[in-house]
C-alpha cells in the first residue's frame, strides 16, 4: 500500500492544481500518472477482500472490479458524448491485453522458466466467448450500413447487449465450478475485511475524479499534440488504465503462474467484450444518448486477428517465449498503424 501511496500523495495534488488552473494539457498527463497507482490499490483491495468472502463472491468481485477503471474512464467519455473514444477504448483493451500484456508474460516466463503450461481448456472457453463478442460486432456492421436502419440498430444493439452480459455471467458460472480453492495464491498483504472495503471505496472515488480530469483533457492533447482521438481511446488510454493488471501478469509469470498470467490477461478482455460493453451501451440509453454497437472497420479487423491468435495459442495448453514475440510485434505494428491512421 505504501508504495501506491507515496506516488498519490504527489500525482493526485498536481492533477487538482492543474484542473483549477485551467492547464487541461497538464491535467490530462497527471491524471494518466495518477491512475496508475490508483488502479494498483483497487487491485489490491479487490485480491484482499476476495480473500474473505470465498469463492463465488470473490470471483464475482474480481469481475466486478478487475476493469473498474477503465469502465469508469469510459462512463465519463460516455456522458461527453464521445462515442468514438469509448469504442476505440473498448477494442484498445482488448488488444491490449490479448496481444501486448499476454505476449509480454509468455515472453517473460518463457525466457526464465521456459515453456510453461496452463488450463487449456478454461482458455479455450475465454476465448470461444471473445469469438461471440467479435460476432456481435461484425453483425450490425454488416446488417446495419445505411441512415434508414438506424432506429433498427439501436434496438438490435440494445437486445445484443443484454445477450452478451447473460452468456458472460453463465460463462463465469462455468468457470467458478471449475475453479480450484486456492484464491489466495498472490503474495499480497492481508487486510481485513473493513481496511479492504475503505480502501476500494477511497481507490474508485478518486479514480472516478482523475477519469473525469482525463476525458476532460482529451480535446487539448489533440489540439496540442496531433494525437487523434481514436488513437488516445486504442491505445493510450487502455495502458493506463489496465497498468497495474499489466504488471501483475508479467510479475506472475516469472514465477511461473502461467494460469493465473492467462487469467489477468485474456479473462480481462472476456470482461472487457461481455460485460463492460454491454454495461456501457446500457449506460448511454440511461443517459438518453444511445451508443450503438457499430465499431469501425479497423477495429473489427484487428479484435478479430488478435482473438484468433489467442485462440491458437491456447489451444495445446502449452507456451514459449517466441509465441510471446510474435503478440508484442504484432501489437507494435498495430499501433504503430493506428498512430499514422
Amino acid at each position: 500500500m505504501g508504495k501506491y501511496l507515496k506516488y498519490l500523495c504527489i500525482a493526485i495534488p498536481f492533477s487538482i492544481y492543474f484542473r483549477f488552473s485551467g492547464n487541461d494539457l497538464s491535467m490530462f498527463f497527471a491524471a494518466c500518472v495518477s491512475i496508475i497507482p490508483l488502479a494498483g490499490l483497487m487491485g489490491e483491495a479487490t485480491e484482499n477482500l476476495a480473500c474473505h468472502t470465498g469463492e463465488r463472491v470473490g470471483g464475482f468481485l474480481n469481475a466486478t472490479f478487475g476493469n473498474a477503471t477503465e469502465l469508469l474512464i469510459t462512463v465519463f467519455a460516455l456522458r461527453a458524448g464521445l462515442f468514438d473514444v469509448v469504442k476505440a477504448s473498448i477494442a484498445g483493451s482488448i488488444l491490449g491485453n490479448i496481444l501486448l500484456v499476454l505476449g509480454l508474460s509468455i515472453l517473460v516466463g518463457g525466457i526464465k522458466n521456459g515453456e510453461q503450461t496452463f488450463d487449456r481448456v478454461h482458455f479455450n472457453n475465454q476465448t470461444s466467448l471473445l469469438f461471440l463478442a467479435i460476432i456481435a460486432l461484425i453483425i450490425p456492421a454488416v446488417f446495419f450500413q445505411s441512415e434508414q436502419q438506424h432506429h433498427a440498430l439501436v434496438g438490435f444493439s440494445l437486445i445484443i447487449a443484454i445477450i452478451l452480459l447473460i452468456l458472460y455471467f453463465a460463462g463465469l458460472l462455468f468457470a467458478m465450478g471449475r475453479e480450484s480453492s486456492e484464491i489466495c495464491e498472490m503474495e499480497i498483504s492481508q487486510w481485513n475485511r473493513s481496511k479492504s472495503i475503505m480502501f476500494l471505496a477511497l481507490s474508485t472515488v478518486l479514480i472516478a475524479m482523475e477519469s473525469e480530469f482525463l476525458v476532460s483533457g482529451i480535446e487539448s492533447v489533440t489540439e496540442a499534440l496531433g494525437w487523434s482521438q481514436f488513437f488516445i481511446g486504442i491505445i493510450i488510454i487502455p495502458i493506463i488504465g489496465n497498468a497495474a493488471e499489466h504488471f501483475t501478469a508479467i510479475t506472475v509469470a516469472l514465477k511461473n503462474k502461467m494460469n493465473l498470467s492467462f487469467e489477468i490477461a485474456v479473462g480481462s478482455s472476456t470482461q472487457i467484450a461481455m460485460l463492460v460493453t454491454p454495461i456501457l451501451v446500457l449506460l448511454s440509453f440511461a443517459f438518453g444518448s444511445p451508443m450503438t454497437m457499430i465499431f469501425n472497420y479497423h477495429e473489427i479487423v484487428v479484435l478479430a486477428l488478435a482473438i484468433l491468435i489467442a485462440k491458437f495459442i491456447s489451444s495445446d495448453g502449452e507456451s514459449n517465449w517466441l509465441e510471446g514475440a510474435l503478440l508484442v510485434a504484432a501489437y507494435l505494428i498495430i499501433a504503430i498503424a493506428f498512430f499514422f491512421l
